[in-house]
Parts: C-alpha cells; structure tokens; sequence
C-alpha cells in the first residue's frame, strides 16, 4: 500500500496529482510550516502575454503552521482571480463547462487558506475522477503526540498511521530525505518519475508546470489521460 503526503497547494500542478493517482492513500500535511513565496498560496496561469500568478493574500507570522494562515480578506481577491480566470481562459474549450463550478467555489467567505487549498483539490479531484483517499495531518491524533520529530519521521510516521508499507515520495526529495531512514522503519521509499505531458494551450509556445487548471479548462474530460501519460 502505498502512501503520498504533500501540503496543501493553491490549484496545484499536474505532477501534484499524478502523484495522487500513484498512491493507494494520500494524506494534506497542513501541520508544518507555511511558506511564503512558494505554492502554498499561489500558482501559475498562462495569460495573453505569458504566465502570470494567481496568489491568495494572507496574514501570517514567521513560523505558523499552514493550518493556522489566515486570508487576507480586506483586499478584494475573490473577484480578482474570478476575473484572472475570464482573461486567461475564456476562450478555452472546457471555461464554459468548468467556470460556473469555479466561481461558485470562491464565492464562499473563506477564513483559512488550508480549507480553501483543500477545497480547490478536492474539486479537482472529483472533475479529474480520482478516487484516492485523502486524510488530513491536523486531524491525526498520534501524529498530535509527537510535534519535535524531523520532517522525515513525520512521514514516516504518517505513512505508519495510514497502514501502508511504501512512502511515495516527489522526485526533489531525494535531495533532503534521510533515505536510510526509511527501511530502517521497514518501509519502501519511492520517487515519483514524471514527465511533463505537452497538451493544448492558447498563447504561443506551451508553457508546463503552471496549475493544473490550465489543463483542465484547456483539455476538459481529456485531462485525466494526459496526466497519467506523464507517470513513467
């Protein structure tokens, strides 16, 4: 059984779910630090004139787990990056289909951006027809006992807690995983190997690892076949 863990990302690229379908289980690790600059609040479109952000504005403080982030509600971002959306991809095949659900999604008051994040995957998930499990870290009462351990032994841990025997790992990984430590728990260690497919875009020359939004409103009922084609 194999299981994956990621944060919580804004509208994650394409090899965030490919990783997902790998996996028997995959578990939202909203318990460890928030990032900023990173995708934790932000990802990338393809515009008219090259790929631009779409970022969630937040209120945090150095050190705050991601669970705890806050967005900024007094900027008008909602509406922002509903109108983002109509710029970049109203033209695309599948915005009529998909843009209703999308906007239906950002007209709730989100508080957190953890809730919104998991939204956002889950829809993905559902339009995508993923039907891997998902857990979420925050919710792991053992994981709860142990809040000093490394970063290694919180996934392995995490993968102890969800029964599995395999721990999926992204390919960057290898550069900050303590690799011995996972046999050592009896556990086999895995990278993911993913080749980013090409599909159809508007704009020019084809732009990859933008979010996977740009796949889906690009590629529609497509999209799940293309991702898949990338898992070597």
């Amino acid at each position: 059984m194999i299981c994956s863990i990621h944060q919580p990302q804004t509208f994650p690229w394409i090899g965030y779910f490919a990783k997902i379908i790998q996996s028997d289980i995959f578990v939202i690790l909203d318990n460890v630090q928030f990032k900023k600059n990173e995708w934790q609040n932000r990802n990338r479109l393809k515009a008219p004139t090259g790929w631009q952000w779409l970022t969630v504005p937040v209120i945090h403080r150095f050190g705050q787990l991601i669970c705890e982030v806050k967005i900024n509600n007094t900027t008008n971002w909602r509406n922002r990056h509903i109108q983002t959306l109509k710029t970049c991809y109203g033209k695309a095949p599948f915005f009529k289909i998909y843009f209703p659900e999308i906007e239906e999604l950002y007209q709730k008051q989100w508080e957190y951006l953890a809730d919104f994040n998991l939204a956002g995957i889950k829809w993905i998930l559902d339009k995508l027809a993923i039907q891997t499990p998902v857990k979420i870290a925050s919710d792991l009462k053992e994981l709860q006992k142990h809040p000093e351990i490394s970063p290694a032994e919180r996934l392995i841990l995490i993968t102890k807690i969800m029964k599995a025997d395999s721990y999926l790992s992204g390919v960057g990984g290898i550069n900050y995983l303590n690799i011995d430590l996972f046999p050592d728990n009896g556990l086999k260690l895995i990278f993911q190997k993913f080749e980013h497919p090409v599909y159809h875009q508007f704009y020019g020359k084809f732009v990859s690892h933008l979010s996977v939004l740009d796949l889906l409103l690009n590629e529609g009922t497509h999209s799940l076949n293309i991702i898949k084609r990338g898992i070597q």
